[in-house]
């Protein structure tokens, strides 16, 4: 990098030259530069200071910068918990207790490998019994992993609930049709058919447009996603049972996707 070279003149004609520091005048986006330029001599004079500082520090700390700083290891959970095991228990209900069984190595591979717990699954009170181990590193594991087993059982798949082990800002929100409105017999199952639609055509457009994951079961809606995505999939479902038609439901859908893709 070649330095710039300025020239003042005097009254007598005669030419100064000012070394100026050593700038780029491209900008690499891959290094931070400083962009105030000082001549050679300001820069000697800044340095010198600089030296003078770090020396009258050492003067005053003696010894202190020889000293090495200590360095700790990383807690594991026992550790940090005074050498006690804690346990989750999950229960099973009976609708999931095949589809458990078929999905058991999919569902014991992150829990034992990404969060280093030991899990077994206690057929006398068919619940998944999950503990801190000795190899357990991070503290909230074990929340974590009752969290996952807790999504699957509300009846999520695998693949979504997963994804509560990997993100910190996803939530899992539950509620009833009869929390929003009141509703018996006919008016209840309709109500439930106006959510999921013809083949689950509403629950998708709901899904896909809001970036959630929803489960009806029964007469629970059970919600995956982030706070602000629950909260629109929740306006949406609330606004079906309180009987508003799928077409405006779809409209607003539309109008949120459109939103979201602008915003990402």
């Amino acid at each position: 990098m070649e330095d710039l070279d300025m020239s003042i003149g005097d009254q007598n004609g005669h030419q100064h030259e000012i070394t100026m520091t050593n700038a780029s005048t491209t900008i690499d986006p891959s290094v931070v530069q400083s962009r105030i330029l000082q001549s050679a001599s300001l820069a000697a004079e800044a340095s010198k200071e600089i030296h003078d500082d770090d020396d009258m520090d050492t003067e005053d700390g003696g010894d202190d910068g020889n000293i090495e700083q200590p360095t700790f290891a990383k807690l594991s959970a026992m550790a940090d918990r005074g050498g006690r095991v804690e346990y989750r228990r999950v229960r099973c209900p009976k609708h999931r207790y095949t589809p458990l069984r078929q999905d058991w190595e999919q569902i014991l591979m992150p829990l034992v490998q990404f969060l280093k717990l030991q899990v077994r699954f206690n057929t006398k009170t068919r619940s998944i019994e999950m503990k801190t181990s000795p190899h357990t590193i991070d503290t909230g594991a074990l929340q974590k992993g009752a969290d996952f087993c807790s999504a699957y059982m509300l009846g999520f798949e695998v693949q979504d609930a997963v994804a509560l082990l990997r993100l910190d800002d996803l939530f899992v929100e539950s509620f009833n049709v009869d929390d929003v409105k009141m509703l018996k017999g006919d008016h209840l199952s309709r109500a439930v058919g106006r959510i999921a639609g013809q083949d689950g055509k509403t629950r998708f457009a709901i899904e896909n447009a809001t970036r959630c994951r929803i489960v009806v079961a029964d007469t629970r809606i059970h919600m995956l996603g982030s706070y602000a995505n629950i909260r629109l999939a929740r306006n949406a479902i609330c606004d079906l049972i309180l009987g508003a038609p799928p077409g405006k439901v779809y409209n607003n859908m539309r109008n949120v996707a459109k939103r979201m893709s602008e915003r990402y």
